[in-house]
């Protein structure tokens, strides 16, 4: 079929069709020109196959009348092999084809020399949009659009609901770090979360090499992007809890003692090892007054108070001051925000299970041993004795979900001595690991 279709008075026409009116063509008539200046990567991709068959070819393509009947398209082949496939696919399925909007040129006969110079022309400015651009068009067209239209609209594009949200979201980064995220394979919503860590030192980084993880392993996961991602956020509120605090005592007007230079002596004491020139306990209420009166923060930054000069201030030592475990105390601190982050993807992977349609006997009664809360008697003696099994039952249960969990970086750590290849000893400094991070 080829029905003539009148081109709206306020659209105006390309140059070189000024007098070509737009017709409808049957997709099946549709061939390849043999002067499309295209010679490589001719193929529609599934993003084009998948926009084709949700609302058609919107862009006229450009063709010449061939002596048998058929049309060769000298601009727009892609987007005809798209319409094709989805026609192919609409009538397996019973539903009606589309035909294909085309400028008909007439006037191309004979002029192949013309027809590859305009050929080249269009592949030539059809050059991929930047990232950012690409971005900021998603967000623009996906917020100015009816619910109805939005729906048909990411389907097309093949994102999800919050696609407008994530791609505002996505447009943070700088031009080269979305350029290295597109390479890298990142897709809208991985983007718009690398956005939200991007000032976690290394982030970029840890994502992408958690993706290349998720790819190796195949069938679609991504256990081990939640995992990098559970982690840097809770670097990032670490982060954030430290600047709060930096900031509360810098209103309070009390100094926030730095690092001591490496050969340097610090003159500086914690309250807690100083008494008053009598003897007396030194307190933050008593210590107010003086001069040396400054802090330091702790792993979880809660201020120390210190006395800046005790010798100064005519402070005194105390005999046996009780020195901190600061190296011991650092890494359980470290531990624990790690099996924190952890429970995060733990979790949401357990409500996954349980809402699907099937579930395997032993994911139940993991679930239930996980999600009920146990009076502490029971929960602590099912702690220390089930974790590890309970642990291994979930990696095996995200596996089979095509990956799409994974085990976190110390939930590894306080299973490896359990594994069947391990040796029977077991690692002692794992399990302190494990024992520090359960009872702090």
């Amino acid at each position: 079929m080829a029905t003539a279709v009148s081109t709206p008075a306020s659209t105006p026409a390309a140059p070189e069709e000024n007098s070509t009116q737009v017709v409808v063509l049957d997709a099946a008539l549709l061939v390849r020109d043999e002067c499309n200046a295209r010679e490589h990567d001719t193929e529609p991709d599934e993003k084009l196959i998948t926009s084709v068959k949700e609302i058609g070819v919107e862009e006229p393509i450009s063709v010449r009348p061939r002596s048998d009947g058929t049309y060769g398209v000298f601009k727009g082949w892609r987007r005809a092999q798209a319409a094709q496939v989805a026609n192919a696919t609409a009538e397996a399925e019973g539903r009606p084809v589309r035909p294909v909007k085309a400028y008909v040129r007439e006037d191309l006969i004979g002029r192949d020399g013309w027809t590859r110079f305009l050929s080249l022309v269009e592949n030539d400015h059809r050059e991929g949009m930047s990232e950012r651009d690409t971005l900021r068009a998603q967000e623009l067209a996906l917020i100015d659009m009816s619910e109805v239209d939005r729906r048909t609209a990411t389907k097309a594009l093949g994102v999800g609901r919050n696609a407008a949200r994530q791609a505002k979201a996505a447009q943070k980064p700088d031009d080269a770090t979305l350029r290295r995220a597109a390479a890298g394979g990142m897709d809208l919503e991985q983007t718009a979360q690398l956005a939200e860590v991007q000032d976690v030192r290394g982030a970029e980084n840890r994502l992408l090499r958690a993706l290349r993880r998720d790819h190796e392993e195949g069938g679609g996961g991504r256990g081990h992007w939640d995992q990098e991602m559970a982690l840097l956020k809770a670097e990032q509120a670490d982060a954030a809890a430290r600047a709060k605090a930096v900031e509360e005592l810098k209103t309070a007007g009390i100094p926030l003692l730095g690092t001591v230079g490496y050969g340097q002596k610090d003159p500086s004491r914690p309250l807690a090892e100083l008494t008053t020139g009598l003897g007396a306990p030194l307190t933050e209420d008593n210590h107010k007054g003086c001069p040396g009166h400054s802090a330091r923060l702790d792993e979880e930054h809660r201020p120390v108070w210190h006395c800046a000069d005790p010798a100064a201030h005519g402070h005194k030592v105390r005999p046996k001051p009780k020195q901190p475990k600061t190296e011991e105390r650092a890494r359980t601190v470290a531990c624990n925000r790690a099996w924190k982050a952890a429970a995060g993807p733990r979790q949401e992977f357990v409500k996954r299970l349980v809402r699907g349609k099937t579930l395997p006997e032993e994911a139940w009664q993991f679930a239930q041993r996980i999600l009920l809360d146990l009076p502490r008697f029971y929960g602590k003696w099912a702690d220390r004795q089930r974790t590890e099994t309970l642990a291994l039952l979930l990696e095996a249960l995200g596996q089979a979900d095509n990956g799409s969990y994974q085990l976190s970086e110390v939930e590894q750590q306080a299973v490896a001595s359990h594994r069947p290849d391990a040796d029977g000893d077991g690692d002692a400094s794992t399990e302190a690991d494990s024992d520090a991070s359960a009872d702090a």
